[in-house]
């Protein structure tokens, strides 16, 4: 049991792959009606669950389709619970099977309103307009009822997705109902995951009604291309085991190349992100000027004093430095674009880069593609969005899917390519894509990107040295992006939004993972 939902768990899916998905647990012989009751059942059981307290009024909108015949069965199980259920239903043609549990409900006696109004003295709302699969706008009499019922205060519940939310890409049809909670039914849809989606789905959990997997798999594939970083699954990637015998040199040496006068931070940062994952070897090239200061402040690591440009930044790296002797470069943060002679070095190496900040700004000035084909080791490209635009002119602009954009960037440049933002989209020239779903705003301060470059380029230098079975530089990358998000969400916790600066941040790895391997090995959760 523990096997299938962490593999649930991992799943992400098109409105077209679940249509598939169900229509062929269907052709297996499950009925349709049996399925819808199995599931608003298991919906209403956790809105009783959140909001337990029978007292409270409920308000359901009711769609026209499957999803309004769920909040209708939603609607029925509250009212046998004992809570006071109003009914707005604003169509009048409905599917068949929605249709019939809308005559039910009228025969045992429940309230239907005609206004939408009548909803407002409610304590709670149920969501069931519109489901996957929906496209287009929202009519303008749909449009106001929902602009109506989020200007309230009540709590929203919304069945699979907010409506007006699109499936795939979760851009805003128009409007879009304001959830507190959404209860995604029987895997995660992708348009869920996208961060245009965020201000509308509120708390998100999955309902897993027992889709098959042998179904899933059917029309996915196993693996599937697309899948949601969960916390057991980067942590078996991240290196936590070491043999007996384990040395520093056995243990990865990584090389930071970052820093100038102007952004002095940018490589401590990224030194304290590479010192927290644990690599064997810390190595960092910085201007001359600046390896006093990273030597009192690391003072475990070898540090490399650069000749200057005019400006300050690494004007080249010192003949002693070899840069095949490392099992990982990390490039980038703090060095100015002054530094191109010394990013177009370490992009002719052999080695496994991460590239980041100046490092993909000097990268786009000299031709993104070209220069990335032509790499024969695995480059790790971490851009923002406005970096990716730099980067990919062409596939930047509309946005309006992060996951398809980064799955064609990294299919047409090899490079595996980390688009930043709320929900962090990695994918590799294969097609694979991973999503991490969880993290906090917290994290948009400046450095906490360098924190990552760091950490990443530490965690490859060991998953180069001392490979897992079956590990990936895919999978390294997830594990970290994971990490970070989980470091930035405890010091939340504990320091509010505001108290997240990045060197706070690089002091959180460590306990944020040592909290989630807690849980992990109860297996609260997960």
């Amino acid at each position: 049991m523990l096997i299938r939902t962490q593999a649930i768990q991992q799943i992400i899916v098109t409105a077209e792959q679940m249509r598939q998905i169900e229509a062929r647990v269907f052709a297996a012989g499950m009925p349709v009606e049996a399925l819808m009751e199995k599931v608003a059942g298991l919906i209403a059981r956790r809105v009783a669950t959140l909001y337990p307290d029978t007292r409270q009024q409920i308000g359901v909108l009711v769609g026209p389709g499957h999803n309004g015949g769920d909040a209708l069965v939603v609607a029925r199980e509250l009212h046998f619970k004992g809570f006071a259920v109003s009914l707005y239903c604003p169509f009048s043609t409905l599917k068949n099977l929605t249709a019939k549990h809308q005559r039910y409900c009228k025969e045992l006696g429940m309230r239907f309103v005609e206004a939408i109004e009548a909803l407002q003295a409610c304590d709670l709302l149920i969501d069931g307009l519109f489901g996957f699969g929906l496209e287009r706008s929202l009519n303008d009499a749909i449009a106001a009822t929902v602009n109506q019922i989020n200007q309230w205060s009540q709590p929203i519940v919304s069945i699979d997705l907010p409506s007006g939310l699109h499936t795939d890409t979760g851009v805003v049809l128009g409007t879009a109902v304001r959830a507190t909670h959404t209860l995604c039914l029987g895997l995660w849809k992708q348009g869920l995951l996208q961060d245009q989606a965020l201000d509308h789905v509120g708390r998100v959990e999955l309902i897993d009604f027992d889709l098959p997997l042998a179904d899933i798999w059917a029309v996915l594939g196993n693996p599937p291309a697309i899948q949601r970083i969960t916390p057991a699954h980067a942590i078996a990637h991240l290196p936590l085991v070491r043999p007996a015998t384990a040395h520093k040199y056995k243990m990865g040496h990584v090389l930071l190349i970052c820093g100038s006068h102007r952004y002095a931070g940018g490589a401590l940062l990224t030194a304290l992100g590479a010192r927290a994952s644990g690599a064997g070897m810390l190595s960092i090239a910085v201007p001359q000027t600046l390896k006093t200061i990273l030597t009192a402040q690391l003072p475990e690591a070898l540090v490399w004093g650069c000749k200057e440009t005019a400006s300050g930044a690494i004007a080249q790296l010192p003949d002693e430095i070899d840069l095949d002797a490392y099992d990982a470069i990390a490039c980038g943060p703090g060095l100015t674009t002054d530094a191109t002679t010394v990013v177009q070095q370490v992009l002719q190496q052999k080695q496994t880069i991460v590239l980041d900040a100046d490092g993909l700004n000097i990268l786009a000035q000299m031709g993104t593609l070209p220069t990335l084909q032509q790499r024969q080791a695995p480059t790790v490209i971490t851009p923002h969005f406005g970096e990716f635009k730099r980067l990919f002119p062409d596939h930047a602009e509309p946005m309006l899917c992060r996951i398809t954009a980064t799955q064609v960037a990294a299919a047409q440049s090899g490079a595996i390519v980390l688009l930043k933002g709320a929900r962090v989209a990695i994918a590799n020239a294969e097609g694979a894509v991973r999503i991490n779903p969880e993290s906090t705003a917290a994290l948009a301060r400046g450095g906490s990107g360098d924190v990552l470059t760091g950490l990443l380029g530490g965690l490859l230098a060991q998953a180069i040295a001392t490979p897992l079975p079956a590990q990936t530089v895919l999978d390294s990358v997830q594990a970290g992006v994971w990490w970070h998000a989980q470091a930035g969400t405890l010091a939340m916790q504990e320091r509010t939004i505001l108290g997240v600066d990045a060197f706070t941040l690089s002091q959180y790895l460590i306990p944020a993972l040592k909290q989630m391997q807690a849980i992990i090995a109860k297996d609260v959760g997960y």
